[in-house]
């Protein structure tokens, strides 16, 4: 462990993919994590690997479609440590679908995950990092944002709704106290498509990460850079993809 990197750092989907990532990253930089997911049996067996390494780890039951959730989330950052400097919004879900397919659970559930629960971390955060004089969001968004194809319209639309979110909350926080990160991750190895309702599609997904996949290391890295910059610097976007990615 090094300890260079003295913040409190809240993480959503932190189980797996690039939430575990960047908790493993940032714990082993010295920062203290709080870990949130729905798989808390997960998240306990990352935080005994962070500690027995000599880390700090908290684990709570989050699912960020619940306000209450990220409350719990925030105050259990302030509680174990004192304060929040920053809040990782990682918890996503995609499905992946043509709009004609009118799969209205589907586009409810990224909304409720991909948007609504960024705005629930703001929310929750927001009023502790105004009382604390700083603090940081880092969302975690894509370049399906950035590059629209058929299939991922409303996922690339919650996507693009945070990235809209983040930047007008930037320019209502030019005070100093507040930063804003949105990082766009291209093809990462990690479970996203998994849950991809199609079997065709689902297949397809999966060996598009596996042939140009980079790993969740190389996004965690990218998020620990933006973290450590000074108060005065902000990293407002970050792209980062395969390089053999179109």
């Amino acid at each position: 462990m090094t300890n260079g990197l003295d913040k409190v750092v809240a993480i959503t989907g932190a189980s797996s993919g690039i939430g575990e990532a960047t908790a493993r990253e940032l714990a082993g930089r010295g920062a203290a994590v709080v870990l949130g997911a729905r798989r808390t049996d997960r998240l306990e067996a990352l935080a005994r690997k962070i500690r027995d390494d000599g880390g700090r780890a908290e684990v709570l039951d989050v699912d960020v479609t619940r306000r209450a959730d990220l409350e719990r989330l925030v105050t259990r950052a302030v509680d174990r440590f004192g304060r929040l400097d920053v809040l990782v919004a990682n918890a996503g879900v995609a499905r992946i679908a043509p709009v004609a397919d009118l799969d209205v659970d589907a586009w409810d559930a990224m909304i409720d995950v991909n948007l609504r629960g960024v705005l629930h971390g703001i929310a929750a955060a927001l009023p502790v990092f105004r009382a604390q004089g700083r603090g940081h969001f880092v969302t975690t968004v894509s370049t399906s944002g950035l590059k629209i194809v058929p299939a991922q319209a409303v996922y690339a639309g919650t996507k693009n709704a945070v990235r809209t979110l983040l930047e007008a909350l930037r320019q209502e926080s030019t005070d100093g106290v507040l930063r804003t990160t949105s990082i766009s991750p291209g093809f990462v190895r990690t479970e996203l498509v998994d849950h991809v309702e199609d079997p065709a599609q689902r297949e397809q997904a999966q060996q598009a990460m596996a042939a140009l996949g980079i790993s969740p290391d190389a996004v965690a890295r990218a998020i620990a850079f933006a973290i450590e910059q000074p108060d005065d610097v902000e990293i407002g976007d970050l792209t980062i993809r395969p390089t053999r990615q179109g």
